[in-house]
């Protein structure tokens, strides 16, 4: 299917623009669609009333409430497999319809989900039925005997593929579907309707995969979100980036009269600039990143929530207007930040968030409860949360899902464990630190509470004197490893932007977007598998200055290894993804290597040297993708800046 990462973004491109223009519509192509129906390879239905018994053998379907047949204890739900080919990967205007043969007449509403556990038709049971607690992708209300309902379940096909649904009730009367094993061929059916694609452009957008649509992933019960720290939008002055207030006070050692001038400048990196726009510049760019953030493929922000009444506040509340104006389905989660919010009394603080509920951006659970995840949440006890929860009840209508984000994940975990519905860690930024992420996982899921497991690139904190040995993008790959083998069931990348810790995924000066297209690879294998490469891509990166050098400007403090953290290395990254094995030829500092990569992904490091740094791909002679790193190395550096560079062969 289309590359929607390329074709957005390409529609948007031209971040000024961005804030001012709308997108034209694409016209689709006047060309003849092409229909396939595919009938369900399993189906059977399970019942909480009979809860060991198979069905395998009915020729119907049952689907109903808990209250089926005045039953406390009745509720029926319907399984369905299906295996879809022969659809093209650049198949366009591609709809999937699930197909319906009503037994009886009935007014009941029934609800498609998407099911990812495993189940057979022979063995299934509602015992060990699997999870069918997934968002909800079509409903239908009314069935008439004999005759079809059909639901569109187009967000959670992506292409060729097997897929599961749950068809659950919440009426007391059953409604009475045909299996696949009544006769007539009657049973359920996915009907798909595609127009063929041109071809063209599939495989030379910015990404090594076509990064599927964001129906596809938003439908996967896997979350991803991205931390966004409010201090630190794309622009604080609506002036060109060569002069505006990150140039001249957070980049320059002497900036806001000298104050950060100890640790050679507040930053090491920024946003990417922008020239002056007009009208409400900051809720356009806070817009912008919204846009930015659906291009990636993510969910949605965790919002750090700071104060309930400085302009960070302001900020938090914008941000939740822009998600809502661009797309309320990319959505916002409140993580009030316990070290801001630590004086702020329990009605004022439950008032505040009870305001940014209100919109439809806000995330909430499928059951109505607002997820509340708090930085640092044992800031506050167990017991001052809970009657916070109660005020939220009580005062507000509002119940709240608690998914504490703690410093000390361990230390409060049992503490924290009857009030929360899941639980997560800010983390650690180097792979050493992330060797056994699975540990707390098991943790979590063995208490019965779901994990957001958090995902990073790097962490150096100039102001703090502190930096963590990130390995390149080793630590990116670790947490993403991480969270994909230990099955987190949300993931946080720590941070979006804050640039004052460097560890941001925003498109940015000294990365542009290949963090997030890295990202975007990983973030499709958690949701959905692994994709197939099919564009050659070459990554590289490297910081712009050995670990050890010392600065020309007088800093008097300097960043230091923090403890437990992988030792500090000197070294350029080449990561490539392939669609078959090829030759790498790798330049630094004017010396050349060469090495054979596989296909698919795979990463080698080389010594850092004073000078430039380069890679090519070439295969049979042909070169198939090339990189230029446009950051110079340098053995003296004017300020100490561990920050690592990122480069793409595709931007």
């Amino acid at each position: 299917m289309a590359n929607r990462y390329r074709s957005l973004w390409a529609a948007m491109a031209g971040i000024a623009t961005l804030a001012t223009a709308a997108v034209a519509p694409v016209q689709a192509s006047a060309v003849t669609p092409v229909g396939r129906t595919f009938a369900a390879a399993e189906d059977v239905f399970v019942s909480q009333a009979e809860p060991a018994k198979s069905f395998a053998t009915a020729t119907w379907l049952s689907v109903c409430g808990t209250g089926c047949g005045s039953a406390t204890a009745g509720q029926r739900a319907a399984l369905a497999r299906f295996k879809v080919t022969g659809i093209p990967s650049d198949a366009e205007d591609v709809k999937v319809t699930l197909e319906v043969v009503s037994a009886r007449t009935t007014d009941t509403t029934v609800s498609v989900r998407p099911v990812t556990g495993a189940w057979s038709q022979a063995a299934t049971t509602w015992t060990s039925r699997p999870a069918l607690d997934a968002p909800v992708v079509a409903s239908h209300t009314g069935f008439t005997a004999g005759a079809t309902a059909k639901l569109d379940v187009s967000s959670a096909v992506q292409g060729d593929g097997t897929y599961a649904f749950a068809l659950t009730g919440t009426d007391a009367t059953t409604t009475v579907l045909m299996s696949s094993r009544e006769s007539g061929n009657r049973g359920p059916k996915l009907a798909v309707t595609y127009t063929e694609g041109t071809g063209g452009g599939q495989t030379d957008g910015p990404l090594p995969f076509t990064l599927p649509g964001t129906a596809a992933l938003r439908a996967s019960a896997k979350k991803v979100f991205a931390h966004y720290f409010t201090p630190y939008p794309i622009s604080l002055d609506n002036q060109a980036p060569a002069g505006d207030y990150y140039a001249r006070n957070y980049l320059m050692p002497d900036g806001e009269s000298g104050k950060h001038a100890a640790y050679g400048g507040l930053l090491r990196d920024r946003p990417l600039g922008r020239d002056p726009i007009a009208g409400d510049y900051a809720l356009a760019d806070l817009k912008t990143e919204v846009k930015q953030a659906i291009a990636a493929g993510l969910d949605g922000f965790t919002v750090d929530i700071l104060s309930v009444s400085s302009a960070q506040w302001t900020r938090a509340q914008n941000l939740v207007k822009a998600a809502e104006a661009v797309d309320p389905g990319f959505k916002i989660v409140l993580m009030p930040d316990m070290n801001g919010l630590a004086s702020v009394d329990s009605a004022a603080f439950a008032a505040a968030m009870a305001k940014l509920a209100a919109s439809k951006s806000v995330y909430r659970l499928a059951d109505g409860r607002l997820v509340v995840a708090p930085f640092k949440a044992e800031g506050r006890t167990a017991a001052w949360w809970s009657d916070w929860m109660k005020t939220m009840e009580t005062q507000h209508d509002i119940k709240v899902a608690l998914v504490p984000t703690f410093v000390d994940f361990n230390k409060y975990r049992d503490a924290f464990a009857s009030i929360s519905y899941g639980f997560s860690n800010w983390g650690s930024r180097s792979p050493a630190a992330n060797a056994g992420l699975k540990t707390n996982i098991d943790r979590a899921h063995g208490m019965d509470k779901i994990w957001m497991q958090p995902v990073s690139v790097q962490d150096e904190r100039p102001n703090q004197s502190v930096f963590d040995e990130a390995g390149n993008t080793e630590n990116l790959r670790a947490t993403w490893k991480g969270a994909i083998d230990g099955k987190a069931d949300w993931v946080q990348l720590t941070t979006w932007n804050d640039y004052s810790e460097n560890t941001q995924f925003a498109p940015s000066r000294n990365a542009g977007w290949t963090y997030l297209d890295i990202n975007a690879y990983y973030l499709t294998c958690y949701k959905l598998g692994c994709p197939k490469i099919t564009n050659d891509t070459v990554y590289l990166t490297h910081r712009v200055q050995p670990v050890a050098a010392e600065p020309s400007y007088a800093q008097t403090k300097l960043m230091k290894l923090r403890a437990g953290s992988t030792a500090a290395r000197d070294t350029v990254e080449v990561l490539t993804m392939l669609t078959a094995a090829g030759k790498v030829s790798v330049t630094v500092g004017g010396a050349t290597q060469s090495y054979d990569a596989p296909a698919g992904v795979s990463a080698k490091t080389f010594p850092l040297k004073a000078g430039t740094a380069s890679a090519s791909v070439t295969r049979s002679s042909a070169t198939m993708a090339k990189v230029v790193s446009p950051y110079t190395i340098s053995s003296t550096p004017y300020v100490q800046d561990l920050h690592y560079r990122a480069v793409s062969s595709e931007r």
